[in-house]
């Protein structure tokens, strides 16, 4: 029974972990067209819009050279696991 209960904590980390990871890159993705004006809104705020709609949080957002963005998520899933964290950065092709 320990084996499974530990088993499954570990299944709803790497799950936690893939949804923050994806609301990173969607938010990032998001934010990056605000910042090069293919779709309306500051880039930060439109991240955390998008990042909100997948129950995640923008834990920071910066503007970086050649019109990238880069944004850090956190999900709180199951107190015992603490918070998921996503990193992503998005920008226009080279």
């Amino acid at each position: 029974m320990t084996a499974m209960a530990v088993m499954l904590l570990l299944v709803q980390s790497a799950v936690l972990a893939s949804r923050a990871a994806a609301a990173a890159d969607l938010a990032a993705l998001a934010a990056a067209d605000a910042l090069r004006g293919i779709s309306t809104g500051e880039p930060c705020t439109v991240a955390a819009e998008v990042a909100a709609r997948h129950a995640a949080t923008v834990l920071s957002c910066s503007e970086g050279p050649g019109q990238t963005v880069e944004v850090r998520t956190g999900l709180t899933g199951n107190p015992l696991l603490g918070t998921a964290t996503g990193h992503a950065r998005a920008g226009p092709p080279p």
